[in-house]
């Protein structure tokens, strides 16, 4: 949900996981998807980043290696938070098709596994230096221009042609 930097001593969401503050009149929107082929497997992730219009700005991805899915997700959130920290406005609405993700982040989820831990503390990092936050969860259907870049990210890192 909505973090609004400035609030001292409140974690990042609510208890409710409600909006403490509405959204800026300008931010970002990143649609992201990670994935890994075998699970672990080659692993690439997507971003797609949007004005709050639908305008699209930019397409982010890369492939990772060997990796998990779990930490292909991180890898787009973190790249989607680079992307709003160095180009502005530093606000950014997440949208992600990992439920895992979304809960570790929100702090509804422990995270547990050590490199997890790692990014998951990178990109909370990442979220304090932004004016503003909010992650949601779509369904896969609802994330498809992401996946398509995941997608793209694994198959080149394998040496396929697109």
């Amino acid at each position: 949900m909505p973090y609004r930097r400035g609030i001292a001593n409140r974690s990042l969401f609510d208890d409710a996981g409600s909006a403490r503050q509405n959204p800026p009149s300008d931010y970002l929107v990143a649609h992201s998807d990670g994935g890994a082929r075998g699970n672990p497997g080659p692993a690439g992730y997507g971003v797609v980043i949007e004005s709050q219009s639908g305008q699209k700005i930019a397409e982010l991805s890369e492939y990772l290696g060997h990796q998990t899915n779990n930490f292909a997700e991180y890898q787009g959130l973190i790249a989607a938070l680079e992307y709003a920290l160095q180009h502005g406005p530093k606000a950014l609405k997440l949208i992600s098709d990992s439920e895992l993700l979304v809960r570790q982040i929100k702090g509804i989820y422990k995270v547990k596994n050590p490199t997890l831990k790692d990014l998951h503390g990178r990109a909370k990092e990442l979220i304090a230096q932004l004016e503003w936050f909010s992650i949601g969860h779509a369904l896969r259907e609802h994330n498809q221009e992401a996946d398509r870049l995941a997608n793209a990210a694994m198959d080149k890192g394998m040496g396929r042609r697109p």
